[in-house]
């Protein structure tokens, strides 16, 4: 049962909801007139029936008194028959009585009219008892009149105490009909009022269907037409056969749509190609680039900006808020600078305040590539410049110049402690020397000079090594040219020889027969030799060996080798295995954990340098207490790439082919 109400309810209010305000007001108002008008009618026949039961009353009240007065002596004196044939001839004479019934003192009815005939009085018989009203007084001569409802129409009783010489004999109880002229005029008035009532609703329900039919239909119509024109479907028409106002309407109605279409026809392909050329203008800017409407919803996003903030591989960006798509550490930079903008332009008293530039972020984006943007909002205001539009966002990726402005930090900073020592002891010595040279021996003069020269020679090194490093790192190119390794390697070995002899080391050279020549810069090469040889004399006590090695890389087919490897190996003190990854960065130096060696830290930076120029990479292989090998792949010379350019680089296939060498005892 509940769930038919509710879908009754929901047919009503559909129902409902299709009129028109129109119609909707006429139905009120109707319903208003007609509730008035049943309201004035229904009070006129409540009047009017209360008129006659106060005379219906008025009327069993006076017959009341008037048969209880010719009725008590002949109940005093027990004239039953009298009363009988008095009663009888009253009741006959007029059709305003119902029944007439008389009961004692005891109220029970010895007789009554209508009767159909007497009763049998025998041990079985019920005798009647009359039901007295509760307020009836027996002691009063006043009638006690009340009215009800039975079947047969409406009765009023009337119920009046029989005195006979001021003794209470019973009661006399009488019903009367009501007046029929009242009754008829009743009568006549209800239907009337249903008569009125139902006109109304006629009259409403003829309006509701001619206004459905002449004004309802059609502007439902141009209510669709309008719907569809602003939704850009310029082709809608309404073809409906009516004059007058709404005729008129319909006309102009259609040849504004016919208008539109012709605008548009005519104006699409151009605002079709600034469109493409805008879309163009943003996606290809190097910057990123995201607009947003005053929600802070994505309107626009460039392909920079979706790669700086990982969204690729997002299916939909377009249409969603910004706070839910940008990473945690952007969202918590913007989260409150954007929403303080969407409100700039309810807050904002002047131009000059709406135009302040909302700030400049810089956010760095963790991840397996960690990423520094620099981000610019800018307020997008309609024409009038009140109104807060949208927010652009500018992105830019300076991941690379936030690393290089580290690195040129920490450069200054090594090179400043380098440069900051060896001045340190020189300007200490000859100060020394200036102020205590007469007191000092020959032996210490010679000492202080010695180790002023040597700083000297350290400061010197230093300078040069910090020279080639920001020569290599500044894209000069260089000439690559066939270059005979046996060449650098032997001239190599003569600059270390004398050193070499005077720590007791070996030097070994094991250079393959008809060594072919390499793709290469012969001047760089050779620095690349002197450096890493230098370290291992560096690093090997007396009595160890030093290496350099050249031979050519078979190949894993039967093709004849394309790279020639080199290798410095030494018997040293080896590198430990957590210094391995960090001996190529600048300044970095073993000697920091040993503390018995001096150097600038930079030549295995600068050995780096130069070999990934030539489009490779240098590896080391090392143990603590057997030694290291440094080496590393130079590509195999060929007439067709004597070129002024560096070489190509090395093919993965050729480096996944090459074993990595271990140090080799060394005979």
């Amino acid at each position: 049962m509940l769930t038919l109400l509710k879908q009754l309810r929901e047919i009503l209010r559909r129902w409902w909801s299709e009129f028109t305000l129109q119609t909707k007001l006429m139905a009120v108002a109707t319903l208003v007139v007609s509730l008035l008008m049943s309201g004035l009618t229904f009070w006129a026949v409540n009047s009017i029936q209360q008129d006659a039961r106060l005379n219906d009353t008025r009327f069993g009240r006076d017959l009341g008194l008037l048969l209880a007065a010719n009725v008590a002596p002949m109940v005093g004196e027990s004239h039953l028959s009298d009363l009988a044939q008095f009663s009888g001839r009253f009741y006959t004479s007029t059709s305003s009585i119902r029944y007439m019934l008389f009961a004692d003192a005891e109220g029970q009815i010895y007789f009554g009219i209508p009767f159909s005939q007497s009763e049998v009085q025998n041990s079985l018989s019920i005798r009647r008892r009359i039901q007295l009203p509760e307020n009836f007084v027996t002691s009063s001569d006043i009638p006690m009149v009340r009215q009800h409802i039975t079947p047969d129409g409406e009765v009023t009783d009337v119920f009046v105490p029989l005195h006979y010489n001021g003794e209470y004999l019973g009661v006399l109880a009488i019903g009367t009909n009501p007046n029929p002229t009242v009754v008829t005029s009743s009568h006549l008035t209800r239907d009337v009022t249903i008569a009125v009532f139902v006109s109304i609703w006629v009259m409403v329900i003829l309006g509701a269907v001619f206004n459905a039919l002449t004004i309802t239909k059609p502007i439902k119509e141009l209510l669709f037409g309008v719907k569809n024109i602003s939704a850009g479907n310029f082709q809608q028409r309404i073809d409906l056969p009516l004059g007058g106002e709404l005729g008129e309407l319909i006309l102009n109605f259609n040849e504004m749509a016919e208008r539109l279409s012709s605008y548009e026809e005519q104006n699409i392909e151009e605002l079709t190609a600034e469109k493409a050329k805008l879309e163009t203008l943003v996606s290809t800017i190097a910057d990123g680039a995201v607009l947003l409407d005053s929600n802070m919803s994505v309107v626009l996003v460039n392909p920079t900006a979706r790669k700086v903030f990982g969204w690729e591989n997002a299916e939909t960006i377009v249409g969603q808020h910004v706070l839910t798509l940008l990473p945690d550490a952007v969202k918590s930079a913007l989260d409150q600078p954007l929403h303080d903008i969407a409100q700039s332009g309810l807050q904002a008293e002047s131009v000059a305040e709406r135009d302040r530039d909302p700030g400049e972020f810089c956010v760095t984006i963790p991840g397996s590539t960690s990423r520094t943007v620099r981000l610019w909002l800018t307020t997008v205001f309609d024409q009038s410049r009140e109104n807060v539009k949208g927010i652009a966002i500018t992105v830019q990726d300076i991941t690379r110049e936030t690393e290089l402005n580290e690195a040129k930090s920490q450069f200054i900073s090594n090179v400043s402690h380098e440069l900051r020592t060896p001045l340190f002891n020189i300007k200490s010595f000859i100060e020394t020397l200036h102020e205590y040279g007469d007191s000092l021996t020959d032996q210490e003069r010679g000492e202080f000079l010695d180790t002023a020269n040597r700083e000297t020679d350290r400061l010197t090194r230093l300078v040069n090594d910090v020279l080639d490093l920001s020569r290599l790192e500044s894209g000069k190119r260089y000439h690559f040219d066939a270059v005979d390794l046996s060449q650098p390697i032997e001239q190599t070995l003569r600059t270390h020889q004398l050193n070499a002899k005077d720590k007791g080391i070996e030097l070994i050279q094991d250079v393959d027969d008809a060594l072919p020549s390499v793709l290469g810069n012969y001047d760089l090469l050779l620095q690349v030799l002197n450096n890493l040889l230098g370290n291992a004399l560096k690093f090997t006590s007396a009595g160890g060996k030093v290496a350099i090695r050249a031979y050519s890389i078979p190949s894993a087919t039967h093709a004849p080798p394309s790279q020639v490897r080199v290798e410095v190996a030494d018997t040293g003190i080896g590198i430990d295995y957590e210094d391995q990854i960090a001996v190529f960065e600048r300044f970095f130096r073993v000697e920091n954990r040993v503390h018995t060696l001096e150097g600038t830290g930079l030549g295995l930076s600068i050995v780096r340098n130069i070999i990934e120029k030539h489009h490779s990479s240098v590896h080391l292989v090392s143990e603590e207490g057997v030694g290291t090998t440094f080496w590393f792949d130079l590509p195999i010379y060929h007439a067709e790439s004597a070129l002024v350019k560096p070489p190509a680089p090395l093919p993965q296939a050729v480096i996944d082919q090459t074993v990595t060498p271990q140090p080799k005892e060394m005979a």
